[in-house]
């Protein structure tokens, strides 16, 4: 009989990891707290699927960025004292990794999961049509203020694309095309690249362009996804409770607790966002995870309107845009503010503000829907992929800002590693030991 596994989480995580476990193999039940799936980091984050563009949130000189940040009206962070120990041990952890060394490493090993996902989400598309979440090839630019900041970004570019040049082609496969690897704009040709920005000509260094980065509806992705779920024969449901801890036995996890009481399955998966660190600590596992809180607005595009085509990221105002179906997705801003659920109005505002000066003509922003997201994040900004101590417990936990971007390659690299296979890559910096 095929071994029963319960997914606890019905995000983008939980729902692409229960696919997978399904064409794995194995009967799947997924476990979601709240009356629908996608309700929450997945219900309006900021629709790119960034898979090049992984950039680690730690690096050298951020600390100093950050104490900047923290005096800007409208600047990127906020942060609020807790007092609570798991806060100050991730700061902790951050700070370890803001250094050139550590961003590198991880930016290369995010670099080959990005490949992976590209490729996983590609093979899905049979399943999931990429009509039915609003999929678009759009390309990524990202657009720079500073000169000093600019000339860094040209430096890593012209070093990323010697790298994809020298990088042999695997036997029958054909080479990554030109077209694909970064290019440097000046401001006019950025602005020739895409035209809403306009009017900000006048304030930019330059650009970097990177086609094949898409666009996407994170929501109905998930909802596509859900009903294909209820159509595979090794699905056994969506189960609405909230789940509480494990009960182990024997150096295995035996039951779950739950709102409809105890659950028991031959394996567990853990893929609740930030919720997964206190399910995780009734198993006495440390997961070094913290909520990076975020917002959006979701700005319906007139027909006068003049929105993006392109997916655009304004670096120093860490401000995305991006246009996904007949609204503009304007995506912002990491509040170190704990479990705090609430929008909060003047960070709303703020976002405003800055889309209004960056895009004042790109969708009517009077209209907008506002959403903030709590997006689970390590310190290294690295998703934990694979085994825990306990041999029938599996995460898929800390996509930070980039769930979407990672789904299907988490998904399918841990449903490769609980059928034994051999993952395509060294997981160094993804395994919960890191």
């Amino acid at each position: 009989m095929r071994q029963q596994v319960i997914v606890i989480g019905g995000g983008v995580i939980g729902l692409s990891t229960a696919w997978w476990l399904l064409e794995a193999g194995y009967r799947v039940t997924l476990l979601e707290r709240e009356a629908k799936v996608a309700g929450a980091a997945s219900f309006s984050n900021g629709g790119q699927l960034s898979y090049r563009y992984v950039a680690p949130l730690a690096d050298a000189g951020v600390p100093l960025k950050a104490l900047l940040w923290l005096t800007q009206r409208d600047g990127p962070l906020r942060f609020r004292p807790e007092a609570d120990l798991r806060q100050w041990r991730w700061l902790a952890q951050f700070l370890r990794n803001c250094n050139a060394g550590s961003n590198r490493r991880t930016t290369a090993t995010l670099l080959r999961l990005g490949e992976l996902s590209r490729q996983a989400m590609a093979q899905l598309a049979p399943t999931v049509p990429p009509s039915a979440f609003a999929w678009r090839d759009a390309g990524k630019l990202v657009v720079y203020r500073s000169p000093k900041v600019f000339a860094t970004a040209v430096a890593r570019a012209d070093q990323e694309r010697a790298a994809q040049a020298d990088q042999a082609t695997p036997p029958g496969q054909p080479a990554r095309a030109a077209q694909h690897w970064p290019q440097v704009l000046t401001p006019a040709e950025a602005v020739a690249r895409e035209p809403a920005l306009a009017t900000l000509q006048a304030e930019l260094a330059g650009g970097i362009f990177t086609a094949g980065e898409a666009v996407a509806d994170c929501h109905a992705f998930c909802l596509a996804l859900e009903r294909r779920l209820h159509a595979h024969p090794g699905f056994l449901g969506v189960l609405q409770a909230e789940a509480y801890g494990f009960h182990r036995e024997h150096g295995k996890i035996s039951a779950l607790s739950t709102s409809a009481g105890w659950l028991a399955a031959d394996q567990f998966v853990l893929a609740a966002g930030v919720q997964s660190r206190d399910l995780a600590a009734t198993a006495e596992l440390y997961l070094p995870l913290y909520p990076l809180k975020g917002y959006s607005l979701s700005a319906p595009i007139r027909s006068r309107d003049r929105a993006p085509e392109v997916s655009v990221t304004d670096f120093e105002r860490k401000v995305l845009y991006a246009r996904i179906g007949g609204q503009l997705r304007v995506a912002a801003m990491v509040d170190l503010v704990g479990e705090d659920h609430r929008v909060d109005p003047g960070r709303i505002a703020g976002l405003t503000r800055l889309a209004r000066e960056a895009m004042p003509t790109a969708a009517d922003y009077a209209a907008a829907t506002p959403w903030s997201g709590l997006r689970p994040a390590t310190p290294n900004s690295a998703p934990i992929v694979g085994a825990t101590r306990y041999d029938n417990l599996w995460l898929n936990v800390g996509h930070g800002p980039l769930g979407f971007t990672f789904a299907c390659g988490t998904a399918s690299l841990l449903a490769g590693l609980m059928r034994g296979k051999n993952p395509p890559f060294a997981l160094d910096g993804l395994t919960l030991r890191r």
